[in-house]
């Protein structure tokens, strides 16, 4: 991708604030795609545009995480971070492109005050990968954005959670 700190911060300007209802909006989502909670949006409820917006989202997140020279990607890493990201399993195949990620099994309890969702016990995975972070955080406003797109797009969580630390210590060489 060629990714170096002006790319990433013209996608993070240009997608941060695009949330469902403008993804409809734009196209992005077609065929009434199912609500928030429920099952995946698959292809049928994406245009074409929709599933190359959705390919970039993915490109971008695995860059920033797993990104270095060898895949031209460009920056100075200056810290480690931990992304800690719950998925329910049965979603869980949307990021099978992360591939250096500690996979941990949990079971979780979500009640939605609309009752769109509720989980007691639910199946979930929890994913963490250690990725260097870059002056102003802006690997983690990306990691944001992407995430933000890839549910809106494909995995379909009310609140899709993830969280970012950072790592004090580690033996993970970079």
């Amino acid at each position: 991708m060629a990714l170096d700190r002006e790319k990433l911060e013209y996608f993070i300007k240009k997608y941060e604030k695009k949330d469902r209802n403008q993804l409809i909006e734009t196209g992005h989502l077609i065929n009434n795609p199912p609500e928030k909670g429920t099952e995946l949006i698959t292809e049928k409820y994406r245009s074409d545009r929709g599933n190359e917006l959705l390919i970039i989202a993915k490109d971008i997140l695995f860059s920033l995480l797993f990104g270095d020279e060898s895949n031209h990607v460009k920056y100075t890493r200056i810290e480690q971070e931990l992304l800690t990201l719950t998925v329910p399993i049965f979603k869980s195949e949307s990021l099978n492109f992360m591939k250096a990620t500690t996979e941990i099994s949990g079971l979780g309890t979500w009640q939605y005050p609309d009752s769109i969702s509720n989980d007691s016990r639910a199946d979930n995975i929890i994913l963490q990968v250690e990725y260097g972070e870059i002056e102003g955080e802006l690997i983690g406003d990306g990691i944001v954005t992407s995430l933000s797109l890839i549910n809106n797009l494909e995995i379909n969580e009310q609140i899709l959670y993830a969280r970012m630390i950072n790592v004090e210590q580690s033996t993970l060489i970079t």
